[in-house]
């Protein structure tokens, strides 16, 4: 049975077969480049062995494993999705650590989890919302930081599309949403300040097309 679009005109919520076989697609799709630059972007969140993560969209785990390997037993993350092809890979990814949990919760909708993080991240998910979803998004992460907590997101950098090379271009044009090509034509640095958050740094990788944007509560 085919599962019902929340946006139909977004690019993040996947078929079965995507969700199925995601980290894989994307490995194959940017011939390798893209994992190398999560590498990269995950290192450069300095996360500290006892941090406490929340982990926003975080499909299958693959982004979450590799700020797992950053923790001691004193650490932890928690995964939000509600993609439940991806919640099976993330549960048996972490199947006898019971320092990484998963909950099925969708974070373009208000939610409380009772419990305060002093990291929270978010990887290409937030540009495939319309923009007053990505609000609510943001909210959420600042109710649920700590006082002097970092908001992470890993996303497409602000550019304007004619200054891309022709045949980048044509790529972005063809796999991304519309909701995307709002996403990079934004101030996300003023979006944020507006919510409560600054101390603004940020990190580039693939050509400065991929950002990771930290902001502080």
């Amino acid at each position: 049975m085919k599962q019902k679009r929340i946006y139909p005109e977004s690019g993040v919520e996947l078929s079965p077969f995507i969700s199925k076989h995601y980290d894989r697609v994307l490995a194959t799709a940017s011939m390798g480049h893209y994992p190398r630059a999560i590498k990269l972007a995950i290192k450069d969140m300095g996360i500290q062995p006892g941090d406490q993560i929340l982990d926003l969209g975080c499909g299958t785990g693959s982004n979450t494993q590799l700020m797992a390997a950053h923790l001691n037993d004193k650490g932890s993350i928690m995964g939000l999705d509600i993609s439940e092809q991806m919640a099976r890979q993330f549960e048996k990814r972490f199947l006898n650590d019971n320092n990484i949990t998963f909950q099925n919760i969708r974070v373009d909708q208000p939610f409380q989890l009772n419990k305060k993080f002093n990291k929270i991240f978010i990887g290409f998910v937030i540009h495939g919302f319309p923009h007053e979803v990505r609000q609510i998004v943001i909210q959420n992460a600042l109710n649920h930081l700590e006082e002097g907590g970092s908001f992470y997101i890993l996303d497409f950098s602000e550019f304007e599309m004619k200054s891309m090379p022709f045949h980048h271009r044509a790529i972005f044009k063809a796999i991304e949403c519309k909701y995307a090509f709002d996403f990079i034509e934004r101030d996300w640095k003023a979006i944020l300040e507006e919510q409560g958050f600054k101390d603004f740094s940020e990190h580039f990788y693939l050509k400065k097309y991929m950002r990771l944007l930290k902001a502080n509560k």
